[in-house]
């Protein structure tokens, strides 16, 4: 099932999109905290956004270039503005489509669709887990924190997806071995080593003092 979320200030438009999509049998989300709506596009993780420009605090322009430095998922502006200097800024933005308000909600409908069609019929859904300020989005292989991103290597991604996927918990280091078994590399006790060495420098290249542990003669965890 796909997830949608909406950031709509006019809860009558945010009530009518939401009522009608989960009819289609989407799970669609409208946004609560318009401070916070990069922290809960985090939390809720979702394969599409509808985006208003109009929004309190911080227009949709602004939230749009926020979501971009930490996803590619797609984004479609919803707008009463239909002059061509909207549609060209939310475009260089980083949105994937514009629909005019007021819109037939069946005509937004099959934007949706065909946008879902086009983004995730040949790729993985994107998948985002925050910890400690730090988010990590697996598909893309990329972590980041404030405005720094550092791309991470297919066994460092593989690695921290496993530790993240068991906060709070010790992961062994034949989980580990496991998961790094399932690339074509030849992979020992050293390989493993290497990488989590790397793993953590790239971490403290962020800030993030000590955010995987070792657990010594057990393992490793986030911290």
């Amino acid at each position: 099932m796909y997830k949608i979320y909406i950031v709509e200030d006019d809860p009558v438009i945010a009530k009518s999109i939401r009522d009608y999509m989960s009819l289609w049998g989407y799970d669609v989300r409208v946004a609560d905290d318009f401070t916070s709506i990069l922290q809960e596009f985090v939390r809720y993780d979702p394969q599409l956004v509808l985006m208003d420009i109009s929004l309190p605090f911080y227009n949709g322009f602004h939230w749009c270039s926020e979501i971009r430095k930490i996803s590619s998922v797609p984004i479609m502006f919803l707008s009463s503005a239909s002059d061509n200097m909207h549609m060209i800024m939310a475009m260089n933005m980083g949105a994937d489509d514009y629909i005019v308000k007021p819109f037939d909600l069946s005509v937004m409908l099959a934007k949706v669709q065909a946008l879902l069609r086009r983004t995730y019929d040949f790729a993985g859904q994107p998948h985002l887990i925050e910890h400690r300020g730090m988010i990590f989005n697996s598909t893309e292989h990329t972590i980041s924190f404030g405005d720094e991103m550092i791309e991470l290597t297919k066994n460092e991604n593989r690695i921290l997806q496993v530790l993240l996927g068991n906060k709070g918990k010790v992961v062994s280091r034949e989980t580990l071995m496991a998961k790094l078994w399932e690339s074509d590399e030849f992979v020992d006790e050293n390989t493993l080593s290497v990488n989590i060495a790397r793993l953590r420098k790239k971490l403290e290249r962020l800030g993030l003092e000590d955010f995987v542990v070792t657990k010594k003669g057990i393992g490793y965890m986030v911290n």
